[in-house]
């Protein structure tokens, strides 16, 4: 699919503004979203929507359908009566410049409990739930029976959970069935919400693009409920885990540890999984940026076990097939192929086979000569450029850790000053020939490293980093318009 000459920011949801310590789908999102279009940018871009865990990555998330229950606006609860002015008017003094998420869970899992009290369903309750049933019904259960064994993982819950007898399914549903209906209240309003906002955005005339993992979690409810489509021995263990080689971002490489899929097994059943995903994922954004596109193509496998990514042994995928069979059943779909690391001949065949768009990232272009794949004038058009993404440091942090001679390539290729930074490389960004330019909102407000979203290998204190709420000014706005219409974005 060809994408229009056009730009936007890159800003996940938990980075909002807002009063109950994480963003959420409310005022402080259409606020945002305000500013995109006061500032001429067509594409907000987000991480992952899912319910996160251990370590808060929206990248390992319970569910691959699923939305974050801490992104549900407690105002419009209140506003629907749900809630009571009385039961929101002390919130903890949360911290304003970044998420403390054992407090945040606290706090608005108790305000979501009294709201689905006073919850009466309707019919628009009830057609979402049928609408929903191939992928909530195992998400609810698997939630309520986390919550029941105390939040230990799945596989080492009683046997005649763990390996889904149905006897013992059923037992639960009856003796779960209040939890089970709670959970899927907080689906039903995390996606009423959302739609919402996404209708919101779409009258401004601003593209959402969503973000698809690859892989699910292993403590997810994609796995357990499915674990003919992995790679588990008899006892539903993984025998081999996902992960990268040692790269740009990590000289060990990178142990993801999630469950490798049984791609034979997909076919065989006419990849119905990934079909769902697709069309799930799209009910909800514009745009999907595809995460390790090149697991496609092949992937890393690491013997269950290790405790470093390096003993891996690269696999064949069955991209090809998935890609053909999707575009036969759903036609071209708005795909972005998040190609970085370690891209070989297989994995380029497979984007420009179907005509996916991949990421340059200019803070890897200022090294290996003119010749680098990610300086601007090595771009194919149909490509999207990036300052940095979620996994870098800011541009300001990055230009600082620089040493001189790296600096001086850099002030030269762009003709720039150190002044200049980090709006320098926003502008090369915008003004060179790809398609779409994006840029982290961290960027355009010259944040340095203590405003990182994510540094990879590091399993703690990530995914914090809050938004100041007076930061999105007029005079902000404006000076990002005036960038995108002298790049004529």
């Amino acid at each position: 699919m060809e994408f229009i000459r056009s730009s936007g920011i890159l800003l996940h949801i938990s980075s909002l503004p807002g009063p109950f310590g994480i963003g959420s789908l409310g005022a402080d999102a259409r606020r945002f979203i305000d500013f995109l279009a006061d500032a001429d940018q067509k594409i907000w871009q987000i991480c992952p929507l899912g319910p996160t865990g251990y370590g808060d990555s929206p990248y390992q998330t319970f569910s691959a359908f699923a939305g974050n229950p801490l992104f549900i606006d407690i105002p419009t609860l209140v506003e629907h009566k749900l809630l009571t002015s009385d039961d929101v008017v002390d919130p903890p003094p949360f911290p304003r410049d970044a998420v403390d998420y054992g407090p945040v869970i606290t706090c608005k899992t108790a305000l979501l409990r009294k709201a689905f009290i006073r919850f009466q369903p309707d019919a628009s309750y009830w057609d979402f739930c049928q609408d929903n049933k191939f992928w909530l019904d195992d998400f609810c259960l698997f939630m309520s029976l986390k919550e029941f064994f105390g939040g230990i993982p799945w596989n080492q819950w009683m046997p005649s959970a763990k390996m889904r007898i149905p006897e013992a399914l059923e037992h639960y549903r009856t003796s779960l069935a209040e939890d089970i209906a709670f959970y899927r209240f907080c689906q039903y309003m995390f996606f009423h919400q959302w739609d919402a906002l996404h209708t919101y955005a779409s009258n401004h005339r601003v593209k959402i693009m969503g973000d698809m993992p690859i892989f699910v979690a292993f403590d997810s409810a994609d796995a357990w409920a499915h674990p003919e489509l992995f790679l588990f021995d008899e006892e539903r263990n993984p025998t081999v885990v996902a992960g990268v080689p040692p790269d740009f971002f990590s000289a060990a490489g990178q142990l993801w540890g999630n469950p490798l899929y049984n791609w034979q097994a997909m076919k065989e059943n006419n990849y119905s999984w990934w079909h769902q995903r697709f069309a799930s994922i799209l009910q909800q954004v514009d745009i999907i940026r595809v995460d390790h596109f090149r697991g496609f193509a092949g992937y890393w496998a690491v013997p269950a076990g290790e405790t470093t990514a390096q003993k891996g042994a690269w696999q064949t995928a069955y991209g090809k097939e998935l890609f053909t069979s999707i575009r036969h059943t759903m036609g071209e779909l708005p795909i972005v192929a998040e190609d970085l690391g370690i891209i070989t001949p297989d994995v380029v065949e497979l984007r420009d086979h179907f005509g996916f768009p991949g990421m340059k990232i200019l803070q890897f272009a200022f090294d290996n000569g003119m010749t680098n794949p990610y300086l601007p004038h090595n771009y194919p058009r149909n490509c999207l450029v990036y300052t940095g993404t979620h996994d870098n440091d800011t541009t300001a942090g990055w230009y600082a850790s620089l040493d001189e001679n790296q600096r001086h390539t850099l002030r030269t290729y762009l003709q720039c000053t150190d002044a200049d930074m980090p709006w320098a490389l926003i502008k090369a960004a915008w003004l060179s020939r790809a398609d779409i330019a994006i840029a982290p909102m961290q960027d355009f407000l010259a944040l340095g490293t203590p405003a990182r979203m994510n540094t990879p290998g590091v399993a703690s204190g990530n995914w914090q980093w809050r938004l100041d709420a007076n930061a999105l000014t007029h005079e902000l706005a404006h000076k990002v318009r005036d960038i995108t219409w002298q790049a004529k974005r």
